[in-house]
């Protein structure tokens, strides 16, 4: 099968990796692929003694990954993926699934199993095309296949397991070995697809995407794509929607076709030319169907949804052994981007612009505006007003804040236009208005959560920066010259801590981000393990209280600048946490504390990648094999508005940049720094754990 290109068809696309598997990250972005990593929460619990054959665990696992991420973003994540890819990885010998080991004793069990022999690897693959409807609606496509590889491992005696064991790195590998690292050592052969080994049969992945979008041109295509498909083996492309119980799931939308597997066409299993053999995995022939309506409640998402990914999770033992295809339909060509593929592309030229595509680039157009009205009325504390004495009028709050009634009800009005406050009608009076539960929360100065703080900094700092921002792009530097007429060698010095005003705003505007931020870092992960923590540039300390109130066994140590650490009391909670203790230096030049756990929140995304490898690798010096670094940044790898507008924020103000998790796993891995966890939060930051080897 000649491949034509693929992975420029996705340009555009909002792709979705429902796996945090760093070797997955590799291989799919080496490949070229543009995507966000968005975990999966599904628990890997199904029973493998009810499925026939090890691939149909795996394959099942993958599906159930995928849909869960593809049913949770609309919701959770408020926009719509257009493909999300789910894989599972497992190892097989004898007859037994091995899937990562718990400890070092069940590494030991599952290397020992496989010493001196030939086992499988499968992967399962499941692809979920997502079709946002206009009535808020998405359909779901599921399409799934696994590969096969067989592995021998060579004899292998006891030093050798438990140097290879003690190494660390079978932890978080499916049988308990790399085969890309380390764990090549232990192999004599590979027949097939290396890099399915190592996590995913990119080659099969490439093949199916050329059948999506290459191939399927007409519905005669399509029809006729199923048959060839059975040449490889079984293949499904299932349509999920919605209908009443007792109706069956519709088939009208696109025409489906049957057809028949010749197991004779395709090698068995145990034959030596099955190694490289393509397989496809095909699905209940009465797959329910599933839409999904945005605008409803959570709870009834969350209800349906998982209903539907039970049902699906059933492994259905009515499968023919023949492995005939019961149900195949058409791959709708619209993705949820409205954007159209192959022969449908639609010409609007000389048409209307559609509403919504007008809309949203006057929106793009305007959101300059909408920053600087939030700017400006925090900074004339209307909130704080309104908050104080609900129920002014536009006169009245003009006096308050000694401004003009015809600016003040301009202002009062595009506030209440953007969500922030709310206006009464009174008979024969003019509108008075009150805070919504959005500014309450987040733009009063004395708010648990206030972001006041952040948003004076975005106006006085970000904004004289960001107009510059075309020069930045083109001097591929901070525009710190051109927006406050000095140029700095080190940002935080010459700039943020150069006088006490800006240096408080500075901090006020770091502080009420770590309030808001703080909660989801530090409870991304299990740290129950680590004693001691140090936060490295901890600024007020917000950051570490959070830390020490998720885990009451933690000690944590703020180090950061002598000029910030001296100022730190402004920021200090009224009851202090006497598990949390500031050490002034910089982390640059001076001994870092002792620690278990360092923590680098909102950090390396401020410096380029030389400092970034002289503090990392003074971390790594101070780490024993156990310890921890945990990172905290935005990562780009979802190229969400946010991210990458984040992004060029960097490049406007700092030396650094934001990166992608590949990034810095790549970054930490040559300091000695592995067994990589990514959490992606519902909130500013992702985080990333990686342990000292």
């Amino acid at each position: 099968m000649v491949l034509n290109p693929v992975i420029s068809k996705l340009a555009g696309k909002l792709v979705v990796l429902a796996s945090a598997s760093p070797r997955r990250l590799e291989i799919l972005r080496n490949a070229g692929l543009r995507f966000e990593v968005v975990p999966s929460w599904f628990k890997e619990t199904l029973d493998k003694g009810l499925f026939k054959a090890p691939h149909e665990y795996a394959v099942e696992t993958a599906k159930q990954k995928a849909l869960e991420v593809a049913r949770r973003m609309p919701f959770k994540h408020l926009k719509t993926p257009d493909i999300v890819i789910g894989a599972d990885t497992i190892v097989t010998v004898d007859g037994m699934i091995l899937e990562k080991p718990v400890d070092k004793h069940d590494a030991y069990r599952m290397l020992s199993s496989l010493s001196g022999k030939e086992h499988s690897v499968f992967t399962g693959v499941a692809i979920v095309l997502c079709h946002e409807k206009e009535n808020e609606e998405v359909d779901y496509q599921l399409i799934e296949f696994y590969e096969e590889t067989k592995v021998k491992f060579a004899d292998l005696s006891e030093n050798m397991l438990w140097e290879y064991i003690n190494s660390g790195e079978p932890m978080d590998k499916a049988g308990g070995y790399g085969i890309q690292s380390l764990g090549g050592m232990l192999v004599e052969y590979v027949h097939g697809d290396f890099l399915n080994v190592v996590g995913f049969p990119l080659n099969h992945f490439c093949k199916q995407l050329d059948v999506i979008y290459n191939r399927c041109t007409s519905s005669s295509d399509q029809e006729s794509l199923s048959v060839s498909l059975s040449h490889n083996g079984p293949h499904t492309a299932t349509t999920l929607t919605d209908n009443p119980p007792d109706l069956p799931p519709r088939s009208s939308h696109s025409p489906s076709s049957s057809a028949t597997h010749n197991p004779s066409s395709s090698p068995r299993a145990n034959s030596p030319s099955a190694n490289q053999t393509h397989h496809a995995q095909n699905s209940p022939s009465a797959s329910p169907a599933h839409k999904v309506k945005r605008n409803g409640s959570e709870s009834e998402m969350g209800e349906r949804s998982w209903m539907l990914v039970n049902s699906l999770s059933k492994h259905t033992d009515d499968r023919e052994a023949d492995g005939r295809v019961t149900e195949s339909t058409t791959l709708p060509l619209m993705t949820s981007r409205g954007q159209v593929i192959g022969f449908n592309v639609t010409d609007q030229e000389d048409g209307e612009p559609k509403k919504k595509d007008l809309q949203r680039i006057i929106e793009l157009m305007d959101g300059f505006k909408a920053s600087k009205a939030l700017f400006t009325a925090s900074k004339m504390c209307v909130f704080d007003l309104l908050q104080s004495r609900p129920g002014l009028d536009a006169a009245q709050v003009a006096q308050e804040i000694k401004a003009s009634v015809k600016g003040t009800e301009c202002l009062l009005e595009a506030c209440v236009s953007l969500g922030l406050l709310k206006s009464k009608e009174r008979t024969r009076q003019k509108p008075e208005y009150e805070n919504t539960d959005l500014s309450t929360r987040f733009l009063l100065s004395d708010a648990p959560l206030s972001l006041q703080g952040y948003i004076q900094h975005c106006d006085r700092t970000v904004w004289p920066l960001f107009s510059h921002l075309e020069s930045a792009v083109q001097d591929g530097t901070n525009q710190h010259e051109k927006a406050f007429g000095k140029k700095s060698k080190d940002v935080f010095q010459d700039t943020y801590y150069n006088s006490r005003e800006v240096k408080l705003r500075f901090m006020n505007a770091m502080h009420s981000i770590a309030k808001v931020t703080g909660k989801a870092v530090a409870t991304a992960f299990d740290l129950s393990g680590f004693k001691t923590a140090c936060d490295l540039g901890g600024c007020t300390g917000a950051m570490a209280y959070e830390f020490t109130k998720a885990h009451p066994e933690l000690s944590l140590t703020v180090f950061d600048l002598p000029a910030v650490v001296e100022m730190s009391d402004h920021f200090h909670p009224l009851y202090k946490d006497n598990r949390v203790s500031f050490v002034a230096g910089d982390f640059f030049k001076d001994e870092l504390p002792k620690a278990d756990l360092y923590i680098l929140a909102r950090i390396l995304h401020d410096w380029p990648d030389e400092k970034v490898h002289i503090l990392l690798s003074k971390i790594a010096d101070a780490c024993t094999p156990g310890c921890a670094v945990l990172i905290a940044e935005t990562m780009l790898d979802g190229r969400t508005p946010y991210s990458a507008l984040q992004s060029l924020n960097m490049l406007a103000q700092t030396e650094g940049t934001e990166r992608t998790e590949s990034q810095y796993a790549d970054l930490l891995s040559k300091h000695g720094f592995g067994n990589i966890r990514v959490v992606h939060t519902t909130n500013f930051l992702d985080a990333f754990i990686a342990i000292k080897m």
